[in-house]
């Protein structure tokens, strides 16, 4: 925002009433009426990567011994079982869940299906490892890897820079069980998933590959916030834009009337 030297003068009086006895206390009512006012329209604003390292620890630490992903830790969480010499894949399930914004309150029968599953294969030696991504809580993570919510990825992590496998199921939000997701780990899981090869996957698609994908994630996040209204003027003004400079590179262009000289060069 830009301010002009005549509003500046405007409010030097403002300041200097702010030092009189009789009007401290009328400014500081001003002050905090502003001050409410902004926090009530940040609030409005979701935060692009909420983490709790305190719930996250204890889910980590309990019976379920399941990781949240975050923006800031996804890639250390899922490397950090593989060792560096290993040629077997350590198998990584995350669920792709959400809150009443991104998942209209139907996540949480099927998030505590595959808690459920988490608890039973914590006890069980060799089973996969489990991890959650909430897109309600991280909506730029969720943006980058272009990851629906209520679905199942499977990745198969191996030493960098091996390519990274990454198998992907939607889930039914409302039957499915934690039966389910046993059985298709147990009956073997690529015949029933899509292997993910698009442009947003994680560690091997273009975007990742330069070091783009969390800033498309931002970009696609804020576009998320925009308004039906407000994205159309943008592209109004774009489109607008776009049509002067041709007009006028076709004015530039176009041949002298007859009989005008033509202009040196």
């Amino acid at each position: 925002m830009r301010f002009s030297t005549a509003s500046a003068f405007l409010g030097l009086p403002l300041l200097a009433a702010a030092d009189v006895p009789e009007y401290q206390a009328q400014f500081e009512n001003y002050l905090g009426q502003a001050q409410s006012f902004l926090g009530k329209v940040t609030s409005k604003i979701p935060h692009p990567n909420r983490y709790d390292p305190v719930a996250a620890a204890e889910a980590k630490a309990g019976s379920l011994n399941i990781d949240i992903l975050a923006l800031d830790n996804w890639k250390s969480t899922l490397y950090g079982p593989v060792k560096p010499e290993s040629t077997t894949p350590e198998e990584w399930w995350v669920l792709i869940t959400g809150g009443n914004k991104t998942c209209f309150g139907h996540c949480g029968k099927l998030e505590a299906a595959f808690n459920e599953t988490a608890g039973k294969w914590a006890v069980t030696p060799g089973s996969p490892h489990t991890a959650l991504l909430n897109c309600e809580d991280q909506p730029v993570l969720c943006n980058a890897w272009s990851a629906p919510v209520g679905a199942l990825w499977i990745f198969e992590m191996l030493p960098e820079p091996a390519p990274i496998n990454i198998w992907s199921k939607r889930l039914n939000t409302t039957t499915t069980t934690s039966a389910d997701i046993i059985a298709l780990q147990k009956d073997g899981y690529k015949s029933s998933t899509k292997l993910h090869d698009g442009v947003f996957h994680p560690f091997d698609g273009p975007l990742a590959k330069y070091g783009v994908s969390t800033p498309v994630g931002w970009v696609l996040w804020v576009f998320n916030l925009l308004p039906s209204w407000a994205f159309m003027i943008l592209v109004s003004f774009f489109s607008r834009s776009m049509m002067s400079n041709r007009m006028n590179q076709d004015a530039g262009r176009r041949p002298p009337a007859a009989g005008q000289a033509v202009p040196r060069t």
